[in-house]
């Protein structure tokens, strides 16, 4: 059986991102599909002592552009603020000298294109969690359906038994009955975010994996097999 797994790259993507790429075979990045301004493709949430603070990549970007069209504002001076901004709230925690180094070396990278920093911060998780799942650019195989048929011609590209999907966008956007004539199985799951520790209470769900990655180091690894998804079988239930 082969489970595929799609998603746009998201910067400092939350725990649940993690946790679809663990269980495919092959993750996808959505890289050629229309840029969002509202989503989290240039943005995430770190914590501080006093709640949460946004990150937000500063982006240049015209209409209809595609995620991987999409540069970087270098008139800003976002990365001394993001790098700041990590190392003082997150300085106090048990594994931030492990990792302080690998931090500087993301914010001190050189990036034209929002998809190169993007894919530079993933593969920086990917790589502490151990996960192995073979990672394609949609950009790459050439498909000229738009999302969300995209999403079935990858599938079947793959020759995928199995898509993981997230409830929402999947129901308003998936046609159940194509995936279904194709032998496809959507399965749809609403992750389940795991408690762990935190500085500062109370704790904060949904943050960038960074949070989790300074806080738990290598045991970060157990809490994303340990977390939970729920399977959603009845597709009409309210969630």
């Amino acid at each position: 059986m082969v489970t595929i797994a799609i998603h746009q790259p998201e910067y400092h993507p939350w725990l649940g991102f993690f946790k679809k790429i663990s269980q495919a075979d092959v993750f996808v990045f959505f890289d050629d599909v229309q840029y969002r301004s509202n989503g989290f493709q240039n943005r995430n949430y770190i914590k501080t002592n006093t709640g949460k603070m946004l990150l937000s990549v500063p982006v240049l970007s015209k209409f209809n552009s595609k995620i991987n069209e999409v540069k970087i504002d270098k008139t800003k001076n976002w990365f001394k603020k993001h790098k700041k901004s990590i190392m003082t709230n997150y300085s106090k925690t048990d594994f931030f000298e492990e990792y302080k180094n690998k931090i500087e070396e993301i914010y001190e990278t050189e990036y034209e294109y929002l998809i190169e920093l993007n894919t530079k911060v993933i593969k920086f998780f990917l790589n502490e969690l151990k996960i192995k799942t073979k990672i394609i650019f949609s950009s790459s195989l050439n498909l000229d359906s738009n999302s969300p048929k995209k999403i079935l011609e990858i599938c079947k590209k793959f020759n995928a038994d199995k898509y993981i999907s997230g409830v929402h966008w999947g129901l308003e956007n998936l046609n159940l009955k194509e995936f279904s004539d194709n032998q496809i199985k959507i399965e749809f799951q609403k992750f389940l975010h795991p408690i762990y520790k935190q500085c500062h209470s109370p704790f904060i769900p949904n943050l960038s994996t960074l949070d989790l990655i300074l806080n738990e180091g290598k045991n970060g690894r157990k809490i994303l097999e340990k977390s939970k998804v729920e399977i959603i079988k009845n597709i009409n239930e309210k969630i």
